[in-house]
């Protein structure tokens, strides 16, 4: 079997404005959105590794969730900390549209911690869940250690985090530096602004560190892709339209695109037929709620939670 290690941050939920309920909604989010995706598309021969740490507070209902999920590597599970898990609030002013407020928090990943963990894994998966899953160091050291396949998703790199916990959209300081870490790196439209409003300058200078593959999720206009050749050739550049939706649940649809992108690159799939793929499970995930039972839904078992 074939070993898929993933990075991320188990955070429980509580949303506001998701529907037209009068009360929040309290589930499972953050990475367990991506890991139903991973659980929902690997091909048999490979297996979920979870490197994602979860505070005691919530370590056995994690712990229920992972063991839900299909093609996690038998005798796996979260590592367990002292520190209070992370919680997120949000709220949604339209369906695009979110304040987060983050409160507890797990520590970071080492390198001394994290490397002996990866060296027989096949690829790995970083999700910035948090933001804080590892620092720039120890994502070079990875990328120093690791020469199979690297994909991540910038995304909470991108968020500040004043005293109260609100996190707000900010510049990504070093961010070449960060793409240069990995072979794959996903990220949003704001995002992207925060550093070009060109992807294809942005996907030059990642490619001359290294970097193979650049998504950008613009929302329901779909993704777009940047692949730089690995002789050097043109690089090649498309938007992939993303299915239309209804009203729905936009939560996790980032995690479960990038998680769907990561598996059919695993399979053989070229950039775009991937990103494809990506998109039509995003719009999927719109119509289910949270992320305990996804994997299901993302298969096609289940119409709606």
């Amino acid at each position: 079997m074939k070993r898929l290690g993933v990075v991320g941050t188990m955070v429980w939920d509580t949303i506001y404005g998701r529907d037209t309920r009068d009360t929040p909604v309290e589930e499972w989010g953050g990475i367990a959105y991506a890991l139903a995706a991973l659980a929902a598309r690997l091909p048999d021969e490979w297996r979920i590794v979870p490197l994602i740490k979860v505070g005691r507070d919530l370590a056995a209902s994690a712990g229920r969730f992972l063991r839900s999920l299909p093609r996690v590597a038998p005798g796996t599970r979260f590592v367990e900390v002292p520190d209070p898990n992370n919680r997120v609030t949000l709220r949604y002013e339209s369906v695009g549209r979110r304040s987060e407020q983050l409160t507890g928090g797990v520590p970071p990943w080492t390198w001394p911690e994290l490397g002996p963990m990866i060296a027989d894994l096949d690829a790995l998966y970083v999700n910035f869940i948090s933001g804080f899953e590892m620092t720039l160091e120890t994502a070079r050291a990875v990328r120093q250690a690791f020469p199979r396949f690297l994909y991540a998703d910038l995304h909470s790199l991108f968020l500040t985090l004043d005293r109260d916990g609100w996190r707000e959209l900010r510049a990504l300081p070093d961010a070449v530096e960060w793409f240069a870490c990995f072979d794959a790196v996903q990220l949003n439209e704001d995002e992207l602004q925060q550093i070009t409003s060109d992807p294809l300058v942005l996907a030059a200078l990642a490619a001359h560190r290294g970097t193979r593959y650049l998504t950008v999720t613009v929302g329901p206009r779909g993704a777009i892709y940047v692949e730089a050749p690995p002789n050097g050739g043109p690089m090649r550049t498309a938007l992939v339209a993303a299915p239309a939706v209804n009203e729905g649940d936009p939560t996790g649809c980032g995690d479960v695109f990038g998680a769907t992108v990561v598996c059919e690159l695993l399979t053989g799939h070229g950039i775009e037929d991937a990103v494809a793929l990506a998109n039509r499970l995003a719009a999927r995930n719109v119509s289910y709620r949270g992320a305990t039972g996804l994997h299901r839904h993302l298969r096609g078992e289940l119409l709606r939670a």
